[in-house]
Formats: structure tokens, C-alpha cells, sequence
């Protein structure tokens, strides 16, 4: 399927991040030199939600500056959301097989970014992002700016595990804001 993993504890000067490699694709497909792959998909949140909130953009997918196919994902409501990661995995599939699901995909008209969006990866990636937040008769969503790192932050408490600082913030995030976001 060449599909790019993402492994983001690992930080490595000799390896090409991924972004490297999602910018080189994208370039490659959109000069039509690809030769024959098939279309990217990407989730430029970088995790998951509830699917009431839109996350911020990664600039990763946007770094190209090509034009991008934007597609809302629905899942229908269940006893079990696709979208769970604060269970044990096995147990998520376990339970993902014993109930039905539905979801549903509305594809986009393709975004073609301006010439500052193409010199702005993140402008670019922002303004994506609300183009896909403005087709509420589609999906309802609420715009969000919590970040991987609150998500993990939460998963933590609701474990009942302490959350450990080091020397100030969380990877961008002080408890306190974390503690906020929580309340």
C-alpha cells in the first residue's frame, strides 16, 4: 500500500521526517512524475477526536504547495467510537466487531492554494482548514486548538497515571493550560 509511518518519539538527524517524504509525493504527483501511485491520504490533525471538533492543521501535507482533495469523515453514533484511544487496543477491535458502525465520506471540491499559500505552508494548511470547517451542512464540527500533546495530557489522567513535568512546559503545553482545558 507504500504507506509512510509516523513515529513520533523517534528524532533522528540522519532520517527524513516524515513531512520530508509526504512533500516529496505530493510533488511528485502533482508534476505527474509519481509514477502511478496512488493518491495520498492524509490526516493533516495528526490524531484523532471525538468527531464534534476540527483540530488545528499539521503543515506537513501542505508543504507541497499542491492542491489538495479535502473529504469530511462522519461516523455514525455507537457504543463504540473508531476514534477511541484511551482503551487497549485489542479491546477497541474487540468491541469495534461486536457492534455495527457506520460512516460516511463527503469529498470536497478540490482546494487550489494561492500563491502566498504555496510560500506558507502553515497559512496555507489554516485556511484549508477553515474552507472545511465552513461546510457545517455536511458534517457539524466545532474548531478546536488543542494539540496532540493535551490529548496525551488527558489520556494520562484518565488512566490515573500523574502527570510527570520536566522543567516548564509539556511539549508546548504548561498543566495548567492542560488543567483548563480539562475543568
Amino acid at each position: 500500500m507504500d504507506c509512510l509511518f509516523v513515529e513520533r518519539e523517534v528524532k533522528s538527524a540522519n532520517t527524513q521526517g516524515v513531512s520530508g517524504k509526504v512533500k516529496e509525493r505530493m510533488q511528485a504527483a502533482a508534476e505527474g512524475t509519481d509514477g502511478g501511485a496512488r493518491p495520498m491520504l492524509l490526516f493533516p490533525e495528526g490524531t484523532t477526536t471525538n468527531g464534534e471538533y476540527m483540530l488545528p492543521f499539521k503543515s506537513g501535507a501542505f508543504l507541497a504547495g499542491a492542491p489538495v482533495q479535502p473529504v469530511l469523515i462522519r461516523y455514525g453514533k455507537g457504543r463504540v467510537s473508531p476514534a477511541w484511544e484511551s482503551i487497549d487496543v485489542k479491546w477497541q477491535i474487540f468491541l469495534m466487531m461486536c457492534s455495527t458502525h457506520s460512516v460516511t465520506a463527503y469529498e470536497l471540491p478540490v482546494y487550489i492554494p494561492s500563491q502566498d499559500e504555496k510560500k506558507d505552508a502553515l497559512l496555507y494548511a489554516h485556511n484549508v482548514r477553515e474552507y472545511m470547517l465552513s461546510f457545517q451542512n455536511c458534517v457539524p464540527l466545532r474548531s478546536s486548538d488543542s494539540r496532540l500533546q493535551d490529548k496525551r495530557a488527558y489520556h494520562t489522567i484518565v488512566l490515573g497515571q500523574r502527570l510527570v513535568v520536566k522543567k516548564g512546559p509539556i511539549e508546548g503545553n504548561s498543566p495548567s493550560r492542560v488543567n483548563k482545558k480539562l475543568q
